[in-house]
């Protein structure tokens, strides 16, 4: 009998448990043995503009929720709330937020949190089937917090006159309601987060935020895939990745901006060609290369190789509209930062062939006037464009399917500048911001081509190889007699 009761009270006792953990789903949230690791990595980023670039079902909006009820109750597990917040959730259109962000914050949240739903239509006990307004949510300071819904189609104007502690963008907003949603946050030193799928091409997202072409330090992003996300299930991933084009599966699945001409480097991959600096065995220092420009930028960066003939762009200087004296001094500067050798006290590089031309101001040449301020440059490059592009797409991905060329986070505008080089309709690169490629292209083709590697047999497989050639020749004999005996 004590037996039936404890086994009565245990069922209660799960039951309980379950009940719990449906009304607490965001404790199950990443919590298990499975975790999503580039939810995590969005979640710990102190930036405070966040973008993630995801495919469709690659678990985007999932964090851009759970970063949100995170804010409002207070107890964010990576970041440090101090008080009640208040924020916006800005989606497309009322329909896109009753289906996506309106329905995944209301499955994190605890029916128990919420002090109080407003609706713009539908009833605030049934608010999935309609349109919220906004939420008060208690939080851990005992206050309350408010998250607010927003929609595009509703146009700038609604988004004017109210400080926020932040605004999470589902989807890709048009860029005057971002601009004002910037000026929201201001004085608050508010945070901006979006999770998108950039399937409208090279919108002003790609270049504000994808490329960062404004080197603003609070800008992060990061991509994911279907393969990020580990709740999938494969055979699915299978049937539609069958389903889709090349085009649509690099934003659908991928979550890349796409062009109708392509990337010229599509097999750069940040995630894999781009690592945090570290400190560089000085044998492994290798050359300089320089693209030169006065009135444009001039690119010079810094490239060292391991023993595994790996290639690391380890430093980076960039700058326009400046005097040849002014550059080679800042390279000197970072060559002594590096401990970079000298020859003969000068510092040695690779410039582009147009160093010989004189300049405007002076009777003297680019190259000549490198050499005058310690730097000696080797104006004979090869400046071949498609055999060049060749060889940094073969060191980006080698026939093994790895990667032997790796940039230094610190080196931004060579990373810009792999991120937004196209081909043109022509079939030839658009020639716009590709300084830092150039002079890439520059080193890379100073160095000897990887000879193919001749493998030494020892007498055992050779002996391996002539018996399995003999089997062969016995086995193609007897088909053939086969063959004969059986049309006879």
């Amino acid at each position: 009998m004590n037996e039936l009761k404890n086994l009565v009270q245990l069922n209660k006792i799960q039951n309980e448990i379950l009940s719990r953990l449906k009304k607490d789903k965001i404790k199950m949230y990443n919590s298990g043995k499975i975790i999503h690791k580039k939810q995590i990595e969005f979640h710990k980023c102190c930036k405070r503009n966040r973008w993630v670039f995801g495919g469709n079902r690659s678990g985007k909006s999932q964090c851009g929720a759970a970063e949100v009820v995170w804010i409002a109750r207070g107890n964010h597990p990576y970041k440090k709330i101090e008080k009640a917040t208040e924020g916006w959730v800005v989606s497309l259109s009322h329909q896109v937020q009753r289906d996506v962000a309106q329905e995944k914050i209301l499955s994190f949240l605890n029916p128990d949190w919420i002090d109080k739903i407003v609706m713009i239509n539908g009833r605030s006990d049934s608010p999935m089937n309609g349109v919220i307004d906004y939420i008060l949510i208690k939080n851990i300071f005992g206050t309350l917090s408010k998250i607010a819904f927003k929609s595009c189609d509703q146009g700038r104007e609604k988004f004017q006159g109210t400080s926020l502690d932040y605004v999470w963008f589902d989807e890709e907003p048009p860029y005057d309601i971002y601009l004002e949603c910037r000026m929201r946050v201001l004085d608050r030193c508010g945070q901006i987060f979006g999770t998108m799928t950039p399937l409208k091409g090279l919108t002003w997202v790609y270049n504000e935020i994808y490329l960062n072409e404004k080197n603003d330090l609070e800008v992060w992003c990061i991509h994911m895939e279907w393969a990020d996300n580990p709740y999938l299930n494969k055979e699915e991933l299978i049937a539609l990745t069958n389903s889709l084009s090349s085009e649509e599966l690099e934003s659908r699945r991928y979550g890349k901006f796409v062009c109708n001409s392509g990337m010229v480097y599509s097999e750069f991959d940040v995630n894999v060609n781009v690592v945090e600096p570290f400190s560089v065995p000085r044998e492994w220092f290798d050359n300089i290369s320089i693209d030169p420009g006065l009135h444009n930028p001039l690119s010079a960066h810094w490239y060292a190789v391991d023993y595994d003939e790996n290639i690391w762009v380890i430093a980076e200087h960039y700058a326009a509209s400046k005097t040849v004296e002014w550059h080679a001094k800042e390279i000197r500067k970072k060559c002594e930062e590096l401990n970079w050798p000298l020859k003969n006290g000068m510092v040695n590089a690779l410039i582009d062939s147009a160093a010989n031309q004189k300049t405007l101001s002076s009777t003297k040449s680019v190259a000549e006037l490198f050499y005058e301020n310690g730097i000696a440059v080797n104006t004979k490059v090869n400046k071949d464009l498609f055999s060049g592009i060749s060889r940094v797409k073969s060191l980006l991905k080698s026939s093994s399917g790895r990667s032997k060329l790796f940039i230094f986070s610190t080196c931004v505008n060579m990373i810009r500048e792999f991120k937004s080089y196209w081909w043109s309709d022509a079939d030839v690169p658009v020639k716009k911001d590709d300084h830092s490629l150039d002079e890439l292209r520059y080193y890379v083709m100073s160095r000897p081509e990887a000879p193919n590697q001749t493998i030494v047999k020892t007498e055992v497989q050779k002996h391996k190889e002539k018996l399995m050639a003999k089997n062969f020749i016995n086995k193609n004999k007897y088909l053939s007699r086969y063959k004969i005996n059986k049309e006879i």
